[in-house]
């Protein structure tokens, strides 16, 4: 008898909120005015989000400095819905990651009790090369959770 074999699948999508003291107005323009997104997510864009077109700019996260950001907006629906693609945890430059199919990352804004609930979920996993596919899970997760702080903490320092 053959012993059976589980094997273990990185989950295919990664869920984060965090209710924010602001209006959903205020937050809105922090996640999707570029600049201000280029603030707290740590990276200069080279121009504003348009749908359907590339969002590139620098990385400025310390020890991240050497990764472009790459990502098209998929959708903008105003002060409730904002999605991108992108390769997750794509930080080699000597890797295309082109060939690669990207996650989705989907920006839901309602109001809250104390003001804005903001969700994040980025989904696409399960289509990760499974070399990359845990480490890119993990530093995701990692990253959102980061991130979810990140534009607290620039609302409440930018009202």
């Amino acid at each position: 008898m053959t012993p059976a074999h589980t094997v273990e699948r990185t989950p295919d999508r990664i869920e984060k909120s965090i209710e924010i003291a602001a209006p959903v107005s205020r937050v809105w323009r922090a996640l999707t005015d570029y600049r201000e997104f280029g603030e707290w997510f740590r990276v200069k864009l080279d121009a504003p989000f348009i749908v359907g077109e590339p969002a590139t700019g620098q990385i400025t996260h310390p020890g991240y400095e050497h990764v472009t950001f790459r990502a098209v907006v998929q959708a903008i629906d105003p002060q409730q819905y904002f999605a991108f693609t992108w390769h997750p945890y794509s930080v080699d430059p000597a890797t295309d990651y082109s060939n690669e199919t990207p996650t989705l990352v989907e920006f839901h804004l309602g109001k809250s009790p104390t003001g804005t609930l903001v969700k994040v979920t980025e989904s696409g996993f399960i289509d990760i090369p499974d070399e990359r596919r845990n480490e890119a899970f993990l530093r995701n997760s990692e990253g959102w959770t980061q991130q979810m702080k990140n534009i607290e903490e620039y609302v409440a320092k930018n009202p």
